[in-house]
């Protein structure tokens, strides 16, 4: 397949673009810092900017899907959504956020006391992206949301799926690391099994 990394240089765009590339896939790694991309067969890098969409649908224009793997601080939904449309790619899936997460019934994990201030106001923009996303019927979107904590580590290929509640562990822990996030959503591309919905993955 030939994929399309928004944010391609980042660290979830670096690791989706060599599990990509592992399996064989073509990918086009788009950021601000291309020189970042990871150097490997089957990786083009290549310059572009969510805040120039006309050039975006350019580039993401003929490909078989699109991961968008950056900030959402730095991005608007309405302006994303309108770049997949308007570039005709049939799959369009989101490297989300953990704060959405529901830790009980109707209580997400951004309203408990211990989520870090620090990160809330990134938190809700991924909320936020994420309730738009559900108002859309017209493209096939996936929105992928990691664990509570979302690390640099090996590639253990043994994790779980879920759906809108954060997992946690024996242990009471929520975490995942950037390469097996990788290999869930790889594998969502090369056989979808969550279209027009959000999931999750965790040890």
């Amino acid at each position: 397949m030939n994929v399309a990394i928004i944010g391609g240089s980042g660290r979830a765009g670096r690791e989706i673009s060599a599990e990509l590339a592992r399996r064989g896939h073509q990918v086009t790694a788009i950021s601000r810092h291309p020189e970042n991309a990871v150097a490997a067969d089957g990786v083009t890098a290549v310059a572009g900017d969510v805040n120039h969409p006309a050039a975006l649908v350019d580039a993401i224009r003929g490909h078989d899907a699109v991961v968008s793997a950056v900030m959402f601080s730095d991005t608007d939904p309405v302006s994303l959504v309108g770049v997949v449309r308007a570039s005709g790619v049939p799959r369009y899936l989101v490297v989300g956020g953990a704060g959405s997460l529901e830790v009980a019934p109707g209580v997400p994990l951004i309203t408990t006391p211990e989520f870090p201030q620090v990160y809330k106001a990134e938190a809700g923009r991924g909320a936020d992206f994420l309730t738009y996303l559900r108002g859309v019927d017209d493209i096939d979107w996936t929105f992928l949301s990691p664990s509570a904590l979302f690390f640099v580590g090996d590639r253990k290929g043994s994790f779980r799926l879920g759906k809108d509640q954060l997992l946690v562990d024996a242990d009471g822990n929520s975490s995942i690391s950037y390469a097996d996030y990788a290999i869930a959503l790889v594998d969502e591309i090369e056989n979808p099994q969550h279209s027009k919905a959000r999931f999750t993955v965790g040890y």
